[in-house]
């Protein structure tokens, strides 16, 4: 058996996968395949509309917000943010947490300032920055939520008198939120939602236009939400896994249980790495993401040899990101308490061995 730890593509429900498969040779019952259906057909245009009020039900997307299904990642809507919220000759507000963080401010640079409110980067992005002052004539102030490569999560909103804009890629789903909190949110799907190639924008309306900018029509959030994220050939596969997806996870009762699952699976493994004398983690104890658990050897000589081990016990993609070293265990909404428990008695194996 296969324990997949991987950061993304995510792991999904074998019941997704299975279903999906079955699409691919014939969807609804068409004689056509999910992946050669035309997206005008009237079978994915029923796929668009539930997986959009699944969103809006798992979340509990008030009125005055479009959801949209679009391309590009997350790395995309770095760009698409200031395009459309960012005037000419204006300011946005940036948290430096990390490395895709310190992308979206990048490119945000490119069409404005952008004033860096706070940076963990003084200690590798192990911790998230408090006490922080957001400045009140910014367009907008942006964060990221999770922090995939340093295993960091911001639990509770930051509290600011102008537009809020988060990317939430990777714990998008994973537990409650107040949308209304916020008045852009996006995410790549392919952490918690669905497979990689679509990206989910929640935009509150007001927000349409608020550059005054003239962008190419592909690069406006507007006309997408007019089409139904119907303005050009959406990603139809990723799309119809998602809603298969967002099924899977109304069914186990929403999200709200699936938060509760995911605090024991984090729970669970933060307290070995604690206990265990050969492991030590990287984050700040009240930092730690529920999502990416990020951690070391004490003895950096024994990693090698801890992860032949993770390989021969079937754990896949633990290994840390390249910029970080160490271990990164992705504990997404599919991955059971059986994968955790299976990294947890690897990791007492090892102690035993070497005790």
């Amino acid at each position: 058996m296969k324990h997949n730890f991987g950061a993304g593509p995510c792991i999904l429900p074998k019941e997704v996968f299975e279903e999906a498969s079955k699409a691919v040779l014939d969807f609804n019952g068409s004689g056509l395949s999910i992946l050669e259906i035309s997206h005008r057909s009237k079978d994915f245009e029923a796929v668009v509309v539930e997986t959009e009020r699944l969103v809006r039900e798992l979340l509990n997307v008030p009125q005055g917000y479009s959801i949209l299904f679009l391309q590009g990642g997350a790395s995309q809507q770095f760009a698409m943010v200031p395009m459309n919220l960012l005037p000419e000759g204006g300011k946005a507000a940036y948290l430096d947490t990390g490395v895709w963080a310190s992308k979206a401010a990048k490119e945000a640079k490119k069409l404005g300032q952008v004033d860096i409110v706070a940076s963990s980067s003084d200690q590798n992005y192990t911790y998230i920055p408090k006490d922080y002052s957001i400045p009140a004539d910014a367009a907008y102030f942006h964060f990221t939520s999770n922090n995939t490569i340093y295993g960091t999560e911001v639990f509770e909103t930051p509290k600011a008198n102008i537009p809020v804009v988060v990317d939430m890629s990777s714990d998008i789903l994973s537990r409650t939120i107040n949308v209304a909190d916020y008045d852009l949110i996006y995410a790549g799907a392919q952490k918690n939602m669905g497979p990689a190639g679509v990206t989910l924008v929640i935009i509150k309306d007001e927000l349409f236009g608020k550059s005054g900018r003239t962008i190419p029509t592909i690069f406006e959030y507007e006309p997408h939400a007019k089409a139904g994220s119907m303005y050009n050939t959406p990603p139809v596969f990723s799309i119809y896994v998602s809603m298969l997806n967002l099924r899977w996870l109304k069914n186990k009762g929403g999200v709200e249980v699936i938060e509760q699952e995911n605090i024991i699976k984090a729970r669970t493994l933060y307290e070995e790495i604690d206990r265990n004398p050969f492991f030590k983690g990287t984050a700040a104890v009240e930092d730690r993401s529920r999502m990416n658990i990020t951690f070391v050897m004490e003895n950096p000589d024994h990693e090698a040899e801890f992860l032949e081990l993770a390989k021969e016990r079937g754990l896949v993609g633990i290994k840390g990101h390249r910029s970080v070293g160490g271990f990164r265990a992705s504990v997404y909404n599919a991955l059971t308490i059986t994968s955790i428990n299976a990294l947890v008695d690897a990791m007492r194996e090892f102690e035993e061995k070497h005790n």
